[in-house]
């Protein structure tokens, strides 16, 4: 599992936008001044990315140095529509309602109990019947690191429980051989898309 996150940050600087990111921006359509909250905002593109489609951004991300990496991503006319936390999800209180929730790879790298903490906050953002988008990505349990105590995956059928209520636009399952800043990896990985 990765415990320092800078080498991380390095590696993928000037990547693209993530894809799971830009099918949500898509399906949620015009923003109209609504929030979308980017948890785990990493290095910030999809911030960015978020704010250059027009939406008011909450980006959220526990890593040390997260406030400035996340506004370096942004150029200075967005800076305005954006708000960043630098905590931890296990410091979470609430999540203010949003009409977009990404979470980019960041949702399993909690342990159990605060992913289920988490998660009652993310969907408690999505007020029913809002067409709020959510987007995230989750570990299957045959990925490399589904032995980790520390992280949390979910089978299939345990992704498709986390989104009763909510409309499924996209429910994808993939495995591949890969490597991580870490070195090689074996990547089972879960890809949700939904609407309020």
């Amino acid at each position: 599992m990765i415990e320092d996150w800078e080498p991380f940050y390095t590696a993928t600087a000037g990547s693209p936008v993530r894809a799971l990111c830009l099918l949500a921006i898509d399906a949620a359509g015009d923003p109209g001044g609504r929030l979308a909250v980017d948890l785990g905002a990493g290095a910030g593109r999809e911030s960015a990315a978020l704010l250059a489609a027009g939406w008011r951004v909450l980006a959220l991300d526990g890593a040390a140095g997260a406030h400035l990496r996340i506004e370096a991503s942004v150029p200075p006319a967005d800076r305005n529509r954006l708000s960043v936390a630098e905590q931890s999800f296990a410091a979470l209180d609430e999540l203010p309602e949003a009409g977009l929730v990404y979470a980019g790879y960041a949702l399993p790298f909690q342990r159990p109990e605060v992913f289920a903490r988490t998660w009652s906050l993310i969907r408690g953002a999505l007020r029913p019947g809002s067409g709020a988008i959510l987007a995230v990505n989750l570990f299957g349990p045959r990925d490399t690191w589904a032995d980790d105590p520390e992280l949390t995956t979910h089978s299939l059928e345990e992704a498709r429980a986390l989104l009763d209520g909510l409309q499924i636009l996209a429910l994808r399952e993939q495995e591949r051989e890969g490597v991580a800043v870490t070195g090689p990896k074996h990547w089972h990985e879960l890809d949700l898309l939904a609407r309020a």
